[in-house]
Order: C-alpha cells, then sequence, then structure tokens
C-alpha cells in the first residue's frame, strides 16, 4: 500500500506520522467507521415516532458515537457502504497490482523471484511449469470488488428518498467484499513471507547501461546544459547504440559532452546509490523509508488496539 512521505518526517516525532497515513487502506476503513458510527434507532420507517422516545440514550446504551441527525436520511442513506466498499475495492486494486508484479516477476523471463510450492501449483499442461495462483487470485478478486462497488451505486443512483426494498442489495456486495479480502490478505502474506528472490538476478537486471541513462543526462544538467536538451542528447546516444548495436559505454566515451568522466555512472551498481533524494529509491533514502514504515505500522496497531 502507497502512502506520500516527506524528508520531513525525519524531524517529526513518530507520533505525528498518523496525520499522513491518509491514502492507507487501513486508514480509510477507520476513516468510514468514524462516518458510519451513528445509530438509526428511532428514525421509525422515514419520520421518526410520536412515542416517548429517546434516541440519545439507545445510542449510548448500543455504543454508537451518535444517533442520526435526520429520520429520513436515517433510512435512505448507504453512503457508508458505498464507502467501504470504495475503500475495500480500492485496497484490492493494490493487491492486484502487488499480484500483477509477483506473476511477472515469477515467470522465467523475468525470474526475480521463486515461490513456495504452498503458494503456487503445478501446470495441468506443462510439467515444468509453476503457476503462481495465488497471485492470480488476488489479481481477479479485484475485479469483483469493483463491480460491489459499482453495482451498488448503479442501485442508488435512482432511488427516491426513505427506504425502498431496493436498499437490501446492500448487504450482499459488502459482506463478500469483506470475507474475498479477509481471504486474499492473509494468503498473499504467507506468498510474500515464503517467497525467495533472486538479488543477483535483479541487480543485473537493474544494471543495464540504458538504466543510467538519465544520470547521463543530470551530469549535462549539472555543466548546465537544459534537461531537455541533455535529454535529447541522452536518448539520441541511447537509440544509435541499439540501431547501429555499438555499446553505450563506446558512445558516451566519445562525445565531446561526456567524455569517460561519464562513464563511472555506466558502471554497475552506481545508478542506484546516485537516487539520494527524500523518498527516492536509493539504498540511503528506502532505509529511511523502511524505517518510518516501521515506525508507523507500531502506531497502527496502537491505533487499532485503542
Amino acid at each position: 500500500m502507497s502512502t506520500l512521505w516527506h524528508g520531513r518526517f525525519a524531524e517529526e516525532p513518530a507520533e505525528e506520522l498518523l496525520a499522513f497515513t491518509v491514502s492507507l487502506p487501513f486508514d480509510r476503513l477507520l476513516d468510514a467507521r468514524r462516518r458510519l458510527d451513528v445509530s438509526p434507532l428511532g428514525a421509525g420507517a422515514l419520520a421518526g415516532s410520536s412515542l416517548p422516545i429517546d434516541p440519545e440514550r439507545t445510542a449510548a446504551d448500543l455504543g454508537f458515537a451518535s444517533r442520526f441527525e435526520n429520520s429520513l436520511d436515517a433510512v435512505s442513506d448507504r453512503d457508508f457502504v458505498a464507502e467501504v466498499l470504495f475503500a475495500l475495492a480500492l485496497l484490492g486494486v493494490h493487491l492486484s497490482r502487488i499480484g500483477e508484479e509477483i506473476v511477472l516477476w515469477s515467470s522465467n523471463e523475468f525470474g526475480f523471484v521463486r515461490l513456495d510450492d504452498a503458494y503456487a501449483t503445478g501446470s495441468s499442461m506443462l510439467p515444468h511449469k509453476k503457476n503462481a495462483d495465488v497471485a492470480e487470485l488476488a489479481r481477479g478478486k479485484a475485479g469483483r470488488l469493483i463491480g460491489h462497488l459499482a453495482g451498488l451505486l448503479t442501485t442508488l443512483k435512482g432511488l427516491p428518498l426513505a427506504y425502498n426494498r431496493d436498499l437490501q442489495e446492500d448487504k450482499e456486495p459488502l459482506f463478500d467484499a469483506v470475507d474475498q479480502l479477509r481471504g486474499a490478505l492473509p494468503v498473499l502474506t504467507g506468498l510474500l513471507t515464503t517467497a525467495t528472490f533472486d538479488i543477483a538476478r535483479m541487480a543485473a537486471a537493474a544494471d543495464i547501461p540504458e538504466a543510467a541513462a538519465t544520470d547521463l543526462a543530470e551530469l549535462l544538467v549539472v555543466k548546465g546544459m537544459p534537461f531537455r536538451e541533455a535529454h535529447a542528447l541522452v536518448a539520441g546516444l541511447v537509440r544509435d547504440s541499439h540501431d547501429r548495436h555499438v555499446p553505450l559505454v563506446e558512445l558516451v566515451e566519445a562525445h565531446p559532452e561526456l567524455g569517460s568522466e561519464a562513464l563511472d555512472v555506466l558502471e554497475p551498481g552506481v545508478p542506484v546509490t546516485r537516487r539520494t533524494t527524500p523518498g527516492g529509491g536509493g539504498p540511503e533514502p528506502v532505509a529511511e523509508q523502511r524505517e518510518r514504515f516501521r515506525d508507523l505500522l507500531r502506531l497502527e496497531e496502537r491505533r487499532l488496539e485503542a
């Protein structure tokens, strides 16, 4: 699950990280829970009652944070179901994208990860093939969850106010969405914790000379060349390398704007170390991000317990 990180986090108290978790599906669900924590008891069919009932007291007795404000809204509103379905659908989309990464990375073409047999199956046709079934199923569930959200919104869009029997269609998609994610989350966790990654193969893929193209352009920017021009120059070198089947290293070394001093950034393992800005993909920023994520997880655990 993605979240926005800023360099200032390093200077802020860990407790303040919670203010920056709005993009987390977990936070969305808790936020939706806050809005649905309203008791509808006492609204009647649509207009309240002439009996001396006390919706405030029944709400408190049942553990709700508050009572309804308007009886008509209380019986006709299903925003809370739609909002929860959206949060669950978006969580499903995140899991689907993880599943897609696993499917690609575990293929022979990539070979970045090997799945444990407990979370994969053999092919019914190809003896040598291991299928990333768990990842594929997680990817497929996203369509089901998105469908639940779209279906409920379509049901709601044409309804008049007050209760209508159409609203009973909110239960099945909501319960199913919860059930699907309760099944998907543990198995994807198991898949990831038991997978083994081929670090050497991943490093080799990251060390192709073309991966340093941006670094070459940035070297030119440091020398005073506008990035637009630097981008075009390096793109031309890469295209020339492909078309003429000449190693990019040779073209870089021969170019008057780059030369031998630019060869350092083409060395294996060097480009990634140059990603040094906060939130970037270099070793140091990633180490900082991991530490902040650990703090965030501990805080969210305490928040959930509370």
